[in-house]
């Protein structure tokens, strides 16, 4: 069975709330054509079928629609359908109270129309459909319904935010207040548009996670718009989202820079091309540094660092630490260190973090921490080379760049 759209709007229009009408091509009719005008036979809409005539004959076009004409706590998906019986719909329009369109897919032939995504909850919503039999005489048909007011609801808080610049690892990641049992709905719920296009996909990290990325880093330059409209999407049984927001950022240059921890350097790339290169300390023996892809999450112009919060004890408790850059969610910085002697370019002597010589009170911009730091935007890649532990857990913080295509798309 083919599908096939109904409305004058372009495809570019927004879904859900501020979707379109359809129609179909040689079909198209302004309401004022389908007995909207006043005249002599005009549908009534008091959602009793009320007909167009043309001459004495009335159409044999029965339009209906559920839900009836004045419902309410009605179901945000599944809930509305335009069916007609001895015709075809020629025009169906779906609009909020504040005139928002609601775009929608026609079916069996011109039989059914459903909308392309859910509604929002608590919202009145009125329906206008026209069809015409087979001798080309018209029928329309209104009404009016409210959707359900939720009881239980949840939100999604997002990083990064709106209008903000972002490196190139950056992805769009969403956690949510309420565990999703029905993430299908959810994602379908977020639309991301990017200039210049590319294909972004999403990935669940367990039930209240979810990030969505391009295959490789994110080009330089790139303009991209988040639709998050999860007003009255079922993430789980009676538990409804009540958020409808718009978030648009833009892909800064194009930096990753690579930590070697065998040699003790850090080495800045813009575009390929190394522009600097810093001595750094890593994690020393029982607490090397993670391997892999990092992306920087947090900056922390300064910030205290205690080893009861990572499970260290009582072994550091620093209260000034300069120039923090978060890499991963259990504790993994790279930042500035005062306290580090001779270590930096020479050997490791960290608990695990990249640490970058620095002053106390992090006065000095001409320290190699306080440059990086001054050079770097959240969402900028930080790869760690030839350390003697693991690849960081893609979960572990913003770090999905460690899945491979296949497995970020399961």
């Amino acid at each position: 069975m083919n599908e096939r759209p109904i409305s004058g709007a372009s495809a570019a229009g927004r879904r859900g709330r501020t979707g379109w009408a359809l129609i179909t091509g040689a079909l198209v009719l302004s309401l004022a054509a389908c007995g909207g005008g006043g005249g002599k036979g005009s549908g009534a809409g008091d959602g009793k079928g009320g007909s167009t005539q043309q001459g004495k004959q009335q159409s044999t076009a029965a339009v209906t629609i559920s839900p009836k004409s004045g419902a309410t706590g009605v179901d945000t998906s599944g809930a509305l359908k335009v069916d007609v019986a001895k015709g075809k719909l020629t025009e169906v329009t779906v609009k909020d109270a504040k005139g928002a369109k609601v775009d929608g897919t026609l079916t069996g032939g011109g039989a059914s129309w459903t909308p392309s995504t859910h509604l929002a909850a608590a919202t009145r919503y009125t329906v206008h459909a026209v069809a015409k039999d087979s001798d080309g005489r018209e029928s329309a048909e209104d009404s009016t319904f409210t959707t359900l007011t939720p009881k239980n609801t949840f939100l999604g808080t997002f990083t990064p935010e709106d209008g903000s610049t972002v490196g190139v690892g950056m992805p769009f990641s969403v956690n949510f207040t309420r565990g999703i049992t029905n993430p299908q709905a959810v994602e379908k719920a977020i639309k991301i548009t990017t200039q210049p296009a590319v294909d972004v996909e999403g990935h669940w990290f367990g039930n209240d996670r979810l990030d969505l990325r391009p295959e490789k880093y994110w080009k330089e330059g790139t303009k991209v718009t988040v639709d998050l409209d999860l007003d009255g999407v079922e993430g789980r049984a009676g538990v409804y989202g009540k958020q409808h927001k718009t978030v648009k950022f833009t892909i800064g240059r194009n930096q990753v820079s690579v930590v070697d921890a065998k040699k003790h350097t850090m080495k800045i790339t813009q575009d390929g091309k190394v522009i600097k290169t810093l001595p750094v300390t890593t994690g020393k023996a029982g607490y090397d540094t993670w391997n892999g892809q990092m992306v920087i999450s947090e900056k922390l112009s300064v910030t205290r660092m205690n080893g009861e919060t990572v499970g260290y004890g009582g072994e550091y408790d620093i209260k000034d630490v300069p120039h923090a850059m978060r890499l991963t969610t259990s504790g993994t910085f790279i930042h500035g260190n005062y306290w580090g002697g001779d270590a930096f370019g020479n050997y490791n002597a960290s608990h695990g973090c990249v640490g970058l010589r620095d002053v106390r009170g992090g006065y000095d911009s001409s320290v190699p921490a306080a440059w990086f730091f001054n050079h770097s935007l959240i969402g900028d890649v930080v790869v760690v080379q030839h350390s003697n532990d693991h690849t960081v857990d893609p979960s572990n913080g913003l770090n999905g760049w460690n899945m491979s295509w296949a497995d970020w798309k399961k």
